[in-house]
């Protein structure tokens, strides 16, 4: 289970980069869902930041559990907040990446409690 919780820690780590990166290079397309979502524009760099920070609490994590876990409850709780941004704006349509990315963080939480 050590070597899968590792593996997708780092699979989660670089989609939360490359997501991450996305937003600070200010994407149109990600310009585009979070203005229909109504994020304002000064908050993309901080969202950012927060995914780059759970990406290097998950690698850190490889090494120090406890760190690993708390990030994995980070993104958790990240990617939760987007899906309830996604339906409080009634976009049913953009509910379904967040979702999955919820599904896919909770993986290396689960695999880090398992192996703790």
């Amino acid at each position: 289970m050590y070597i899968a919780y590792i593996v997708l820690a780092v699979i989660v780590s670089f989609l939360l980069v490359f997501s991450g990166r996305s937003m600070l290079v200010k994407d149109k397309d990600i310009v585009e869902t979070l203005t229909r979502l109504g994020v304002p524009s000064n908050w993309y760099t901080m969202l950012a930041l927060l995914k780059f920070a759970g990406a290097a609490g998950l690698l850190i994590g490889i090494f120090y559990r406890p760190l690993g876990i708390a990030a994995a409850i980070g993104v958790v709780l990240f990617f939760i907040g987007a899906v309830i941004s996604h339906l409080r704006v009634k976009d049913v349509k953009g509910v379904p990446v967040p979702f999955v990315l919820v599904l896919v963080s909770a993986a290396p939480l689960v695999l880090g409690l398992a192996t703790l």
